[in-house]
């Protein structure tokens, strides 16, 4: 399931009802200090029960309760719902035919707390379409000998293929009542739930996506969450790909057990038949399974009794290993919600964790939430995640959906500014990052001193400028100010061929995007540019050999075997290719004519001026 919105009513700062949606993606929750951002991500960690968050009788909302309201809400809405889902004896069903689902066709669940008491939710309901008939309002809620009781009462005892299972006779039941009336109904979990329907809301449960928070504020006891917990989130993911193994151990080491009680009460029937008939072996509990990590450093000093920056440099790089492991096993969604990802970090590294999360949100089951205020941070978010929050007239939060003119609110509020270089240009190029800018810059002075493009960028006052990506706020901004300024863009970006699904469709989006307002977008035919260098040239430099494809990751592989970081590895050489180079190392065929794509690229980027 993925997470669509999330609902606060009367929490905190937030008056009333505040739908926050949320992106398939990344969502980036922006503002000033203290508007209410982290309270979203606060909400969904209550939501989610996440360790160490608990609902507070002071999160009731200071004005509603002096009105008299007693309670607060926090509802979650999930889409990409599973298509079949089993309740009952192995028989699949879904969520739309047991009439789980709200207006829009989605799960919401909405949970209730008191504002008199702290801790866990008083109430969890769920929000759907629902029978108003009384009989078929409560069918979840009765055992199987009620369901064959009520079928034979109604005749459709036929209808109903196997009548040892519940969710076939309730299927039969509501068929053969059609139409059926309904109505937005709260479907209470416990009450209207019976105790063989309280399985049913537990395997549902089973199905949400698991939550972690990061918050900005450091512990520094023993078992700092900041240095746990993204240890701890990978034992659950892991635990929920292998789950079928361990439901399976489960029930070998319950039957196992249970054979042990029965063969013990058989002998005691022999002398206490009374006692013994009187006995039932059951579990009270189903086992936990539990693991507790640390990190040592030298001489066996904890990681988390380091500097916080060593700390968050922990997070940063679990970050970056989730970015690049292949999901596999569990298709269950994982949010991770980052308060302040900036927090005690350099410049340097606080790019390095936004581009780790922008690449985590890629893949398939992951989502990704971030609260900042950092003006180079909130200008890499994808404009589609941006909830801008603020103030209105008269002084209540609210959360602003991404426009033209709440862009242009937020990037004034936050103070990001476009790329420089604007007062000299007569077109802009916009790239992804700076080893763009070397390898476009580097292409078109050699080209054209060698004769086969007519100017370099720097001739034709063509400047680029690297914005993090396209499709991003700093993008937007600076195109903005291209626009304003009556200039002629286009955008360049590397086309991520033989990477994952995700990054590949990110970049048709993105390509989709800038087509839509007329502009030119450029992508290579190769990976990535450094795919466009020459081993020989590589190994007259550095001694070492190197062979990659034009779809492998080249940067990482060159980067790997010369010792030397991947991003670097265009700066230190791609200044050193030749015109004869760059054109032997971009040529390819196309319906039997040679061509030269570096050239090609460079006429075109050029031509932005004609």
């Amino acid at each position: 399931m993925l997470l669509k919105s999330v609902k606060i009513t009367n929490f905190r700062g937030y008056q009333g009802t505040t739908v926050i949606p949320i992106d398939e993606t990344m969502t980036g929750i922006v503002g000033r200090n203290d508007f209410g951002k982290s309270t979203i991500l606060e909400a969904l960690a209550i939501f989610f029960e996440a360790e160490g968050v608990k609902a507070d009788k002071n999160d009731m909302n200071c004005f509603r309760l002096a009105e008299g309201e007693n309670q607060f809400e926090i509802a979650c809405e999930f889409s990409e719902l599973p298509a079949s889902l089993v309740l009952d004896e192995k028989v699949e069903t879904t969520l739309a035919d047991e009439l789980l689902l709200n207006n829009d066709g989605c799960f919401e669940v909405v949970k209730t707390f008191k504002a008199t008491t702290s801790g866990k939710p008083d109430k969890t309901f769920i929000r759907c379409q629902h029978p108003t008939d009384e009989v078929l309002s409560n069918l979840l809620g009765l055992k199987i000998t009620e369901l064959k009781k009520l079928g034979k009462e109604r005749n459709i005892e036929d209808a109903v293929a196997d009548q040892r299972v519940a969710s076939l006779w309730r299927q039969a039941i509501r068929t053969a009542a059609q139409p059926l009336n309904l109505a937005e109904t709260l479907l209470d979990v416990d009450k209207g739930l019976s105790t063989e329907g309280k399985s049913v809301w537990g395997k549902i449960q089973d199905l949400l996506p698991t939550f972690a928070l990061f918050k900005a504020d450091r512990e520094s006891s023993d078992g700092d969450a900041e240095a746990k917990n993204p240890l701890q989130q990978a034992v659950k993911d892991a635990q929920a790909a292998l789950q079928a193994q361990i439901t399976k151990l489960e029930e070998e080491i319950e039957k196992s057990v249970l054979d042990v009680a029965g063969r013990t009460l058989d002998k005691l029937r022999e002398m206490a038949p009374d006692l013994a008939n009187e006995l039932t072996p059951r579990f009270k509990d189903k086992p936990k399974w539990t693991f507790n990590f640390t990190l040592d450093g030298e001489n066996g000093i904890p990681i988390n009794k380091r500097g916080s920056g060593v700390r968050r440099l922990i997070l940063l790089n679990f970050f970056r290993a989730e970015a690049e492991k292949v999901v596999a096993g569990s298709q269950r969604k994982v949010i991770y919600a980052i308060e302040e990802p900036e927090t005690s970090q350099h410049p340097n590294y606080q790019i390095m964790l936004m581009k780790a999360l922008l690449d985590l949100g890629n893949q398939e089951n992951r989502q990704i939430l971030v609260t900042t205020h950092v003006p180079a941070l909130a200008g890499l978010i994808p404009i589609e995640g941006v909830r801008y929050v603020t103030k209105d007239d008269d002084g209540l939060t609210v959360v602003k959906m991404p426009s033209a003119d709440v862009l242009k609110e937020a990037a004034e509020s936050l103070g990001v500014l476009p790329e420089t270089g604007m007062e000299r240009a007569k077109g802009v190029v916009l790239v992804e990052g700076k080893s763009d800018v070397t390898f476009l810059r580097h292409a078109t002075m050699v080209l054209r001193d060698s004769g086969h493009i007519t100017s370099s960028l720097d001739d034709a006052r063509i400047v680029p400028l690297q914005t993090g990506g396209s499709g991003n706020v700093k993008h937007w901004v600076t195109h903005k100010l291209a626009d304003d300024l009556g200039l002629p863009w286009c955008v360049f970006l590397d086309s991520d061929i033989g990477g994952s699904p995700e990054q590949i469709k990110s970049i048709q989006k993105r390509k989709d995007e800038v087509e839509a307002q007329g502009k030119e977008f450029y992508s290579t035919r190769k990976r990535e540019i450094e795919n466009y260098l020459c081993p020989d040239l590589i190994k007259a430099e550095s001694g070492h050999d190197v062979a990659y494809t034009d779809i492998c990751d080249a940067k990482k592989i060159i980067g790997n075997t010369v010792g030397m970081k991947p991003d670097d590895v265009i700066d230190r050489f791609w200044p050193l290719m030749t015109a004869d180079k760059i054109l032997a190392c971009s040529k390819y065929g196309e319906q039997g004519e040679e061509k030269y794509e570096v050239v090609e690229l460079s006429r075109k980027i050029i031509s932005l001026l004609d």
